[in-house]
C-alpha cells in the first residue's frame, strides 16, 4: 500500500486554544524529526527560541545534548535519527512541544502517504487557520486574557499588551503566501525568524498619521 510513497500529509493543530489554530502541510516522508521541528517553526511563525521536543508513544524524541537531565527513566532518543517514514503502519498522531515555560502542544495528525512526481524540495502548506500566540505570552490560559485585554481599550494591560505584541496583533490572520515564504527559506542558516506579526498596509498608513 506505501510502497510508491515519498511524501505525507500532515494536519497540525496547537492544543488548547479556541478556535482551532492549524496548518496542513505536505513533506518529504524522507524527512528526519529535526527537520521537521524547523518546518514546524516556519508554519506557525514560532522564532525557534526556546527547548522543544516531541512525544511519541510514551518516548521522548529530541536532541539529548539539550534534554537529557540525567535522571534514570529521562532518556531523550535522537530525533536526528527518525524519519517520517518510519511511522507507516505505527504512529497515527504524536505531540511536538515548544517552549516548556508556556508548554504549547501541537497535536500531529499523519493524514495520508502521497506519492508525488515531482518531490517538492521544500515542505508545503496548503491551508490553515488562524495566528499563533504571541512569543511568552504564558501559554493556553494566559493567552486568553492577553486577547481580552487586546478587545478592551480601556484595559489597565491594554498598551502593554499590545506593545509586547509589537504594536498590532490579530489572532485570525493566515497569509498562506507568506507562510510558505518562510517555509521555502526553513534550512537556511540565516533565515528570518519573525517575532511579530507583520502589519497590514493599511495599518501602517494609520499609525503614520496617513490616510490609508
Amino acid at each position: 500500500m506505501f510502497q510508491d510513497f515519498n511524501a505525507v500529509r500532515l494536519h497540525v493543530a496547537l492544543v488548547g486554544v479556541e478556535p482551532l489554530i492549524w496548518r496542513r502541510l505536505v513533506i518529504p516522508s524522507a524527512w528526519t524529526l529535526d527537520r521537521l521541528h524547523l518546518v514546524l517553526q516556519a508554519a506557525f511563525s514560532w522564532t525557534d527560541s526556546h527547548l522543544h521536543e516531541f512525544q511519541i508513544g510514551g518516548l521522548r524524541y529530541g536532541d539529548p545534548e539539550l534534554l537529557d537531565d540525567g535522571f534514570e527513566g529521562s532518556k531523550t532518543f535522537n530525533y536526528h535519527d527518525v524519519r517520517l517514514s518510519d511511522f507507516v503502519n505505527r504512529a497515527a498522531a504524536f505531540t511536538y512541544v515548544y517552549d516548556f515555560g508556556d508548554s504549547w502542544e501541537h497535536r500531529v495528525t499523519l493524514e495520508d502517504w502521497l506519492s508525488l512526481d515531482p518531490l517538492p524540495r521544500h515542505a508545503e502548506c496548503v491551508d490553515g487557520a488562524r495566528a499563533r500566540p504571541p512569543e511568552d505570552v504564558g501559554g493556553c490560559w494566559s493567552y486568553g486574557e492577553f486577547l481580552d485585554t487586546l478587545a478592551d481599550p480601556e484595559h489597565e494591560e491594554h498598551e502593554h499588551n499590545l506593545r509586547w505584541a509589537g504594536g498590532y496583533f490579530d489572532p485570525e490572520w493566515f497569509d498562506l503566501e507568506l507562510i510558505n515564504k518562510d517555509l521555502r527559506n526553513t534550512f537556511r542558516t540565516n533565515a528570518r525568524r519573525r517575532l511579530h506579526q507583520p502589519k497590514p498596509p493599511a495599518w501602517k498608513a494609520t499609525w503614520s498619521g496617513r490616510k490609508p
